[in-house]
Order: C-alpha cells, then sequence, then structure tokens
C-alpha cells in the first residue's frame, strides 16, 4: 500500500518528539528536488550581500554575519514549524544590538563578537522556554502599525549611519541631527571616488528595485563593486575596502563575556528576543495569511531558539526571520526546508572558498546596500492605510518612528511596546456599549443607536457591555450605568446584559455592587442577562448574585424582558 504524500504546507498530525523536518522528509517528493534547489541557490545569493553588509551595523567581522547567514539557517531548518520561512540577520535587530553594546560599553572587536554570540544564545533559550510556557501571543503587543512605525524609525536611523561609508567621511557623532551637522561642516573632506561608487551603487539598486524587483539586485551590486575595487584598484585611491574573510569554519564554543554583568545581558536579550521575534511573527504570519499556511506562534518560538542558540555557538549574533529570504524562496518554488539547507550549503562554499574576493569590495558598496534595504524598511503605503483607517493609529506608528530616531533603538523599543500597551488599555477602558429596545411588532432585541424605528421597552432600560470588566474599566462603566438610570422610576428595571463579558475581577464586581446598591436606594430592580460561567462564578464568590437573587438572572436578555413585562401585568 503506497502511502500518499502530503502537499506543502498540509502537515500531518505533528509528531512532537521528532525534529520537523523529518516529518517533511517522510513525505517527500522527488519532483519537489529541483524547485528546493533552485530555491535555495536564490536565498543564498540574496543572503550573500546582508550578510556582509549587516556586520557593519554591529562592529563586528563580515565573517560574523556569514555565519549568522548560514548555521541558524540549518537550524531552523531542522527545527522550525514552517515549510518555508527563511531565517538570518535583518537590521532591526542589528540596530538593536548596535545600541546594546553602546549601552553595555563593550568596543574592543573580539570582545563585542563575544557579547553578540551570548546574547544570541540567551536569546534563544529565551525563545524555547516563552514557547514552552505557551508566551507566543506576547508578540501581539507589539502591533502592526508600532512594528511599521519602529520600522521607519530604523531605516532613518540606519540611513543617517551610512553617510560615513558613502561619503569617506569619519563620523563620529549619534543620533538624528547631529551626524548630519558633522558631515555637513566637513563637507570640504568628502573623499569623491567613495562617494561615486557608493551613491552609483545606490541609484542602481534603487532603480532595479522598481524596475525589477525580483532581480537580486544586492547581489549585483556586491559583483560590481567588487569589479571595480578589482580593475580600478580602489584601495590605491584611498577607497576603504572590507577586506578578506578568514575562510574558516567555526568551531562550536560556548561565548562567556568576561566584563559584562549577565543582568544586564539578560535585560539586553530581551530587548533583542522583543524585536526579533515581534518582526520575525509578523513576517511569518503575512507570508502564512498569503499562502493559506496556518502560523503557530508557540512552534516557531522553538524554531527561532533553535536557530539563535545554533548562531550564537557559532561565534555569531541573533537573528529573525528574514522577508526577503522568504520571499524570493516563495517566489521561486521552494517546497520544505530542504531549500534552507541548499542555501547554507552555498554560503558555506562561499565562505570557504570567495572569502578573498572581499578584499577588493568597498565599504561603500555595503553602505549602499544597507541604505537601499533601509529605504524598503518605510512602508509608505501602510503608512497612508492607517491615516486613512485610523488616526489613532497613525499617531501611533509616528510615535514608535521619532521615538527610534531621537531616543536610540533600546529606548524606542520601551516607547513602542509602551504606545502599543497605552492604546490596548485605552481601548480597554473605553469599551462598547449599547442600550437595547424592540422594533415594531418584533419580539427580539436590537441596538438603539442601530436601528432608528428600535424603541426602549418602558420602564425596563437593557444595557449591553461589549467587553471584559475590569479594574482599569471599572469606574468608567459604573459611570455610564449610573448615569444612564438617572431618569428611571422606583418599579423600574436595569438589566445588565453579559452576552459579551468575558471576564470580571474583584475591582468590576466592586463597581457592581456600587451600582446594584445605589439602584436599591433608588427602588430599581437590577437583574443580569445571559452572563457567562466564569464572569458569574466571580459574582457568586463575592456574594454579589446572591443579594441580586437568583430569580434576576436570566438567560437571555429577551428572557428578563419577558419577565419585567409579566411582573407588569402586561
Amino acid at each position: 500500500m503506497t502511502r500518499r504524500a502530503v502537499a506543502p504546507g498540509k502537515e500531518r498530525a505533528p509528531l512532537r518528539w521528532i525534529p520537523p523536518i523529518l516529518q517533511q522528509l517522510r513525505d517527500y517528493r522527488p519532483e519537489w528536488l529541483q524547485s528546493d534547489l533552485l530555491a535555495g541557490l536564490s536565498v543564498a545569493a540574496v543572503a550573500l550581500p546582508t550578510a556582509i553588509a549587516y556586520p557593519a551595523i554591529v562592529g563586528v567581522p563580515p565573517e560574523v554575519g556569514l555565519y549568522a547567514a548560514i548555521f541558524p539557517t540549518i537550524a531552523y531548518a531542522i527545527f522550525g514549524s514552517s515549510r518555508q520561512l527563511m531565517v538570518g540577520p535583518d537590521s532591526a535587530t542589528c540596530l538593536v544590538l548596535a545600541s546594546a553594546l553602546l549601552y553595555l560599553g563593550v568596543t574592543a572587536p573580539d570582545e563585542r563578537v563575544t557579547v553578540v554570540a551570548a546574547l544570541a544564545v540567551i536569546t534563544g533559550v529565551l525563545c524555547i522556554l516563552a514557547g514552552a510556557a505557551r508566551l507566543g501571543f506576547i508578540a501581539d503587543f507589539l502591533s502592526r502599525p508600532v512594528l511599521t512605525g519602529f520600522l521607519a524609525g530604523i531605516a532613518v536611523d540606519l540611513i543617517i549611519g551610512q553617510i560615513g561609508r558613502l561619503s569617506g567621511l569619519a563620523i563620529q557623532a549619534k543620533g538624528l541631527i547631529r551626524p548630519i551637522v558633522e558631515a555637513l561642516s566637513e563637507i570640504g573632506d568628502v573623499h569623491a571616488v567613495t562617494t561615486a561608487v557608493g551613491l552609483g551603487l545606490l541609484v542602481m539598486l534603487r532603480v532595479l528595485r522598481r524596475l525589477a524587483p525580483r532581480f537580486p539586485a544586492p547581489l549585483l551590486a556586491v559583483v560590481i563593486g567588487i569589479g571595480l575595487g578589482a580593475v580600478f584598484d580602489l584601495q590605491g585611491h584611498g577607497v576603504r575596502m572590507v577586506g578578506a574573510i578568514s575562510g574558516a569554519v567555526p568551531t562550536v564554543a560556548l561565548p562567556v563575556p568576561q566584563n559584562v554583568e549577565p543582568g544586564d545581558l539578560l535585560l539586553t536579550s530581551f530587548s533583542v528576543l522583543l524585536v526579533s521575534f515581534g518582526a520575525g511573527i509578523i513576517t511569518a504570519r503575512s507570508f502564512g495569511a498569503r499562502y493559506h499556511v496556518p502560523v503557530d506562534a508557540n512552534r516557531e518560538l522553538f524554531g527561532f531558539g533553535a536557530a539563535n542558540i545554533a548562531s550564537g555557538l557559532f561565534g555569531a549574533f541573533p537573528i529573525t526571520s528574514s522577508d526577503s529570504r522568504t520571499a524570493v524562496n516563495y517566489l521561486v518554488g521552494g517546497k520544505t526546508q530542504v531549500a534552507g539547507l541548499f542555501a547554507a550549503t552555498a554560503l558555506i562554499v562561499i565562505t570557504l572558498f570567495a572569502g578573498g574576493i572581499l578584499a577588493y569590495l568597498p565599504v561603500a558598496a555595503l553602505g549602499a546596500v544597507l541604505a537601499s534595504a533601509a529605504v524598503d524598511l518605510v512602508d509608505v503605503p501602510r503608512l497612508a492605510m492607517l491615516w486613512r483607517i485610523s488616526r489613532v493609529e497613525f499617531c501611533l506608528a509616528i510615535v514608535a518612528l521619532v521615538g527610534v530616531v531621537v531616543f536610540g533603538v533600546l529606548q524606542g523599543t520601551a516607547l513602542a511596546v509602551g504606545a502599543s500597551l497605552v492604546h490596548l488599555l485605552w481601548l480597554g477602558s473605553r469599551p462598547r456599549d449599547a442600550l437595547l429596545g424592540r422594533r415594531p411588532g418584533k419580539p427580539e432585541l436590537y441596538k438603539l443607536h442601530h436601528h432608528a424605528d428600535a424603541e426602549p421597552v418602558p420602564g425596563l432600560l437593557i444595557y449591553l457591555l461589549q467587553g471584559p470588566l475590569v479594574f482599569f474599566n471599572a469606574d468608567y462603566v459604573k459611570g455610564r450605568m449610573l448615569e444612564l438610570v438617572d431618569g428611571a422610576q422606583a418599579g423600574d428595571w436595569f438589566v445588565l446584559d453579559g452576552s459579551a463579558i468575558n471576564h470580571l475581577d474583584s475591582s468590576a464586581v466592586e463597581a457592581l455592587e456600587d451600582v446594584h446598591a445605589e439602584l436599591s436606594r433608588r427602588g430599581i430592580s437590577f437583574a443580569v442577562a445571559d452572563l457567562h460561567r466564569l464572569p458569574r462564578g466571580a459574582m457568586e464568590r463575592s456574594g454579589l448574585a446572591d443579594r441580586i437573587g437568583a430569580s434576576m438572572f436570566f438567560h437571555s436578555a429577551e428572557e428578563a424582558a419577558a419577565a419585567f413585562e409579566q411582573q407588569q401585568g402586561r
């Protein structure tokens, strides 16, 4: 009996005791091999330029970026839950690392490599612990609008950081305005050849990005840069070069920084985790939604954790999912993570046998690649959409952008998360509500503000609260309820429709106690309809349910209305 193969993205029941790659190989089709090979080589072509460029952000050698593109890709291919997602270095995570090294006071190159590798291992362990505790939902607190603004701020910071590489100037100032002022004050010292190479490649990258978005333009920029450096001896003309890489594969070692407090490392790792996983899970979900592949954030945490641990053990820095590499994998037709293994193999071959050619690569070419990548981080269409749909969310995006640019990446991360939480609390503190009534000739209840012909039942006020009732909105809801009963008469009923209340905490119970006491003082009956089991349990444990009385609890608002009308003899 032959076994039916499983199409990509359609997993069988997960076998959690074996790595996901074995589940993919179990049903692997021979015809997928060519697609995975082509996808893997294409991913390697896209990954190479950024793998060489991004270490410059962190201040570590180029080979560290290559290691970060190789070993995490292998680890994620084995332990990651997605068949098509690709991981590797990204600009946002690298800028967080650069700010972290500045915060930790780490300046020596060797010490920087050790610290970022340690951060990768700690971040990976935190990912796995978070996945085991099913804390994947935490990534949801970095909302898409806030992340859009955050990445735009990262882009501005990254572009400013390329001024020195594209001009040949030694820019020392940090921040938004001071580097620009310093560059303008030293404009007479701009190195013409460096600027010509950098700006020329940058213009080429932007033109190709517009005319042929699927073309691996960054790879072409690197190839052209190497060609220019070799043919015209750019180093002899004063152009700074990247320099050859060692060409050796590192051995596995546990990085142990000597001059950094463990608490500082742990705190910094939380920042790295939040940004890298927050951006990574959004990439995963975006591509998953586009290709109808479900994404489990908790399972992704295990894959990201394994990838980061592998990165750190091989002397590289933290990584996340890559939208460009993932997009290429999808577009070329990668079927499984075998494509990731092919990509890693291609990068290993380049590292071992082609590292010497980087001696001819101008630093200005890397500046052009980074500046072009930064421009792509600014999602102008999404910002415009936010402006049209929700001015509040647009303002949150701008707050995140300004926070990164003005206060720095680490502080901007905290501000972005804080802005998300403030927005969430603001929404929850003013929950939507409605009064219910009847339409002529219909027994059902309708929201009065939705139907012009709906009218309240005389003597009966039915209040629908649409959301949880908790400590930060309890006083507001209590005020709303008492405001609504100001015109009520003795003998009337106030019915709380609890069909949309999924949680009550102690503060909410106390607020309802106050409402019940005030209504009793006015001679108005208080009833509760369609309250879920858990919120009702909170009322019962507090004794409020007994004070209201079992006869005033109803299965639905319609049932409460019928009981009121029966009592009134209607």
